[in-house]
């Protein structure tokens, strides 16, 4: 919808109230838009929720040391993620979970996990700094698993105290782990991560690599099954 000139006099669009009820809409549109859609780096959706394998070019993705990896196989996926991201989570407990049981424990898939912490994600960059600090102690997917399930998309379940609780939890030696966070060891790590994803084309989470093909946005088990089994097959 566009206003008029006349439907709104251009001072009360720059009261306090107007521009907080703008940032509020402006949000909502953001973060809840279609299931499958993914957030993107710029801030917005695209609304174009049915393009589900981009253009099936392959990739070549720079491999990084000390990359979390679980499985092994023929077929690897590679996910660029967000720890805050409310599609990624979603995509953690329904494609992920289904994957995981089906290929990823079966050693037919190999799956890595790299860093895309969107900028307006307030807790994104440390929690993804924490899972770092996690996979020095071998524990990387554990701690994964932990902030998928305990996070909400507006950085609940995120904040440094919980971090520390989880790595408590998982059994960690929490003195390495704290000094790791608070000192902030992991932050280029996630850095080079996020550059990668940037230089790969990637502009939303989650964006997942079968075998260098990109599939974007949070889509249905069926989606994946499809393009792993091709894959498999070739």
């Amino acid at each position: 919808m566009f206003w008029k000139k006349h439907d709104i006099e251009k001072k009360d669009l720059l009261t306090p109230g107007a521009i907080l009820i703008g940032a509020i809409l402006i949000s909502i549109s953001i973060c809840w838009g279609s299931g499958t859609l993914p957030y993107f780096a710029g801030g917005s959706n695209t609304g174009e929720g049915n393009t589900q394998v981009e253009n099936n070019k392959e990739v070549k993705i720079t491999k990084r040391d000390s990359a979390a990896i679980i499985g092994s196989g023929k077929v690897e996926l590679v996910e660029f993620s967000d720890f805050q991201c409310p599609f990624c989570q979603r995509f953690y407990n329904d494609a992920y979970k289904q994957i995981k049981a089906k290929y990823i424990d079966t050693n037919k898939v190999k799956f890595t996990y790299r860093h895309y912490p969107l900028s307006f994600h307030q807790n994104a960059q440390k929690s993804a700094e924490a899972s770092e600090c996690a996979n020095d102690q071998g524990k990387f997917f554990e701690y994964h698993d932990v902030l998928f399930e305990n996070s909400d998309a507006d950085g609940t379940g995120l904040n440094t105290a919980d971090l520390k609780k989880y790595a408590v939890n998982l059994g960690l030696d929490a003195a390495k782990f704290n000094a790791c966070l608070d000192n902030g060891t992991k932050e280029e790590i996630v850095k080079k991560d996020f550059a990668e994803g940037q230089r790969l084309g990637v502009n939303g989470t989650p964006t997942i690599y079968v075998n260098g093909v990109a599939i974007i946005g949070a889509q249905p088990f069926s989606v994946f099954e499809e393009a792993i089994e091709e894959a498999l097959g070739d």
